[in-house]
């Protein structure tokens, strides 16, 4: 998630960013371990994230998680993302559906939240390369955060979008895409042998996830603007609440999962060219 950015080179202040490198720290080892352990751990910690989200959606809009209606709904998406760990897909869109109850902001917001976290769960424990196209997708956010944070600070200039995130440069999400160019080639050439074709389709997903990231964290700022808060929780320290640090992979791994759909067995999301792409339309249709 690209942070705010201070607008003029020379006026960078990094007083958070101490805080920021311990939980970034802490995350990556639990995180780390979860995605190389795949299986239960895998799919707790997603579900964990899943109900942690979930509560500081219903908190920002007004439903405390100690009412019944709150429980109820961190239940709810919590249901969902144990139905996906064991393979019963076709009963999330239930969940997410019938989340209506809980009114509008909530619904549209449990849908977001399932959306991620099945597509994380799918990511790891249904497509071939596992572990490697979930830290794709991770790879290209961490990155992406990184060197928006860091060019942004450093660099400065205009800013991208004033009225939804004053902080936010153009330099930094400039810094961001080429961060996620990195690391969307790092991974895919870590991930075991590919040609040119494979890795030039790499680098392509990898600045098309990275523009993905960049909108998830505009969408999550333009949604605390309107509600007139900074941070969505405060259970990481320097980063905020779960949504402030994942709102990125939130867009970036149904994304991601819905590229797996059309990749060639045994191949990353990240091999997907035209063709794969007209394949799995024609499959879906039945022609």
């Amino acid at each position: 998630m690209p942070v705010p950015e201070t607008p003029r080179r020379g006026n960078a202040t990094w007083s958070d960013l101490r805080p920021r490198l311990i939980s970034a720290a802490v995350l990556i080892i639990i995180a780390g371990a979860a995605i190389q352990a795949g299986g239960l751990f895998y799919g707790a910690l997603i579900i964990v994230a899943m109900c942690g989200m979930a509560s500081e959606l219903a908190t920002l809009f007004g439903t405390s998680v100690r009412s019944w209606r709150g429980v109820l709904y961190i239940a709810w998406m919590g249901c969902a993302g144990i139905a996906a760990l064991y393979g019963h897909w076709n009963a999330v869109p239930a969940f997410v559906m019938s989340a209506f109850i809980f009114g509008p902001p909530l619904w549209a917001g449990s849908a977001v939240i399932a959306a991620a976290g099945t597509a994380l769960l799918w990511l790891r424990l249904c497509t071939p390369p596992g572990a490697w196209s979930v830290l794709f997708a991770i790879g290209v956010v961490v990155f992406s955060d990184s060197t928006a944070y860091i060019t942004g600070r450093l660099v400065g200039g205009p800013k991208l979008a004033p009225r939804i995130s004053p902080g936010k440069t153009r330099s930094g999400a400039m810094g961001g895409l080429a961060g996620a160019l990195m690391a969307g080639i790092v991974v895919a050439a870590l991930s075991g042998p590919a040609d040119d074709d494979v890795m030039l389709r790499s680098a392509v997903w990898a600045v098309v996830l990275g523009i993905v990231a960049q909108a998830g964290d505009l969408a999550e700022s333009a949604m605390k603007r309107a509600l007139g808060v900074k941070d969505s929780g405060r259970l990481l320290p320097g980063h905020g609440g779960l949504l402030d640090r994942f709102d990125a992979l939130l867009a970036v791994a149904p994304v991601a999962a819905a590229l797996s759909l059309a990749a060639r067995p045994g191949q990353g999301f990240w091999s997907v060219g035209p063709e794969d792409m007209w394949a799995a339309v024609l499959r879906l249709t039945g022609q």
